[in-house]
């Protein structure tokens, strides 16, 4: 058959989303920090926009005739800019000091010759070198104000407190560079990531200098630093403290079995009775396995809750989003309006003022969703904001989308990263959703956090004459109404690192002869 070209009509049905829409997604899962970078670079690219300096005295914030926020600066200026700031007048500062002094004294009635003694000849404020003094100090900028910050001390992190003591361990200088090969491979904890063979060779020593060197290094502050795993970290330190006797260092080289609580084994190869096993256990508690852990790599960041929950006059749950996470950006009316009386200048804002309307919109929806999905999330964990976790309900995702109407998908951008403050603590928006559990004889379904709850109490509660096992959990939860399997209580336990029965025993027995010593 002879090719040819031939014109046919499809019709077909796809799901087609503008980069407008998609965008709309993305703002919609971004937490707090995300939306604040997007928000700035927006700001950053788009003339019609900027943020609104909270510290500004004037500059009201008004609503434009497509329901968005403009920025009105203060009258008082034909170039719409704000002039508050104005130059002080020369009479005041002029080098004539006679005449200034002359007429504060002709104004204000007073005298103010003789303010300052003869002997003590006074500063001048606006002597040039104390300005240019001033100017150089951080923050002393016009409309700028001091930052505490700045003038702190900076956290001092575990390399520089090792550099600090190496000059004075290891004065020869080649054992100083392989000391610093070896305080860069450590890790945050203390340890040292390094094979001493291997970090020989590549510095082009020997193993036994390498041995020396690493030797004086364990020997620095703080106390476990630079071992290679957690039985040196400890032995390191009972050697400073000079309790590294034979008998804590087969306890030592026998953490698995202190980890599984095998009491009796430890006795039998330490050649210690009960008494001097727990006062070994008691000094054991006492080190610190991550040497490094008090000098932080990274800055700690406060969580922003998203939403706020709390009690209302009539009984109920009163939900409010968190302003300090909904980042507004302003609209410059006055440049806008200045701007567009040009033709050619209204072309090009075309496009930007789209972009404008398109982002208030975007944020105005965003926190719609947010609230309409933690007033549902409120609604249906009233119980738990009233009598805690026991009281958590069994919820899914889809079942607050029907309630609201929205797709399952949107709520699950929702919650992600966002976080809300209740009375009973700052909790994740995920937090709230979790499986079902079934009741026994068709009673109401349990969720499976309140259950976690319930085993961990059991746990906590227990004697150690009286220590429950994994059936025996299950017949009290039983009888409490929650139906669950043996395998699934010990699953659960696991999660939360509660030991078995039998470590769990050891472990009590031993609590209670310490505390009864």
């Amino acid at each position: 058959m002879k090719p040819s070209a031939n014109l046919f009509l499809r019709q077909t049905q796809s799901l087609v989303m503008s980069p407008q829409q998609m965008q709309s997604i993305q703002l919609l899962q971004m937490n707090h920090f995300e939306l604040s970078q997007f928000i700035a670079q927006e700001v950053e690219q788009n003339p019609l926009l900027e943020f609104q300096d909270d510290d500004e005295a004037g500059g009201d914030c008004c609503e434009t005739e497509d329901g968005e926020y403009a920025h009105q600066p203060d009258a008082g200026g034909d170039d719409g800019y704000d002039n508050r700031a104005e130059a002080p007048s020369s009479d005041w500062y002029d080098n004539g000091g006679s005449a200034s002094t002359s007429r504060l004294n002709d104004e204000l009635d007073a005298n103010y010759t003789d303010v300052f003694p003869d002997d003590a000849a006074p500063q001048r404020l606006d002597a040039p070198e104390l300005v240019s003094q001033w100017k150089s100090m951080p923050g002393s900028g016009e409309g700028a104000d001091y930052d505490i910050d700045d003038f702190g001390a900076g956290q001092v992190s575990l390399r520089d407190h090792l550099a600090q003591q190496i000059p004075f361990a290891l004065p020869d200088m080649a054992d100083r560079l392989i000391a610093q090969n070896f305080v860069d491979q450590l890790d945050d904890c203390g340890y040292l990531q390094a094979d001493i063979v291997e970090a020989g060779e590549r510095l082009g020593t020997s193993l036994a200098q390498a041995e020396r060197v690493l030797a004086t290094l364990q020997s620095l502050d703080p106390p476990g630093v630079f071992a290679r795993s957690l039985a040196e970290c400890l032995a390191i330190q009972l050697r400073q403290k000079d309790r590294y006797d034979p008998a804590m260092q087969a306890l030592v080289e026998n953490l698995e079995l202190l980890a599984r609580r095998d009491f009796a084994t430890l006795k039998r190869l330490c050649g210690v009775d009960e008494e001097d096993l727990l006062d070994m256990l008691g000094e054991i508690r006492q080190l610190n396995p991550k040497p490094g852990s008090d000098f932080e790599a990274a800055v700690s960041e406060a969580i922003i809750p998203d939403v706020v929950v709390r009690a209302s006059s009539d009984g109920g749950w009163l939900v409010e989003l968190n302003p300090d996470t909904l980042p507004r950006p302003l609209v410059n009316k006055s440049y806008s309006s200045l701007v567009k009386k040009n033709d050619e200048a209204r072309a090009f804002l075309a496009g930007y003022q789209e972009k404008v309307s398109w982002l208030m919109r975007s944020l105005d929806q965003r926190a719609n969703t947010i609230m309409k999905v933690a007033s549902e999330i409120v609604r249906q964990q009233a119980a738990f904001l009233l009598h805690g976790v026991d009281h958590l309900r069994p919820l899914n995702q889809k079942t607050v989308a029907e309630a609201i109407e929205m797709v399952e998908s949107t709520v699950s951008r929702v919650t992600s990263n966002k976080y809300m403050l209740t009375p009973r603590g700052l909790f994740e928006l995920k937090y709230f959703f979790t499986v079902p559990i079934k009741a026994v004889a068709g009673a109401e379904s349990h969720s499976a956090e309140a259950v976690r709850h319930k085993i961990r109490e059991l746990t906590l509660q227990e004697s150690p004459e009286g220590i429950l096992s994994d059936d025996d959990i299950v017949d009290m939860l039983k009888k409490g109404g929650v139906d669950l399997a043996r395998r699934t209580v010990a699953k659960y336990r696991q999660e939360m690192n509660i030991a078995s029965s039998v470590q769990r025993r050891r472990e009590k027995r031993a609590l209670a002869k310490v505390a009864g010593f």
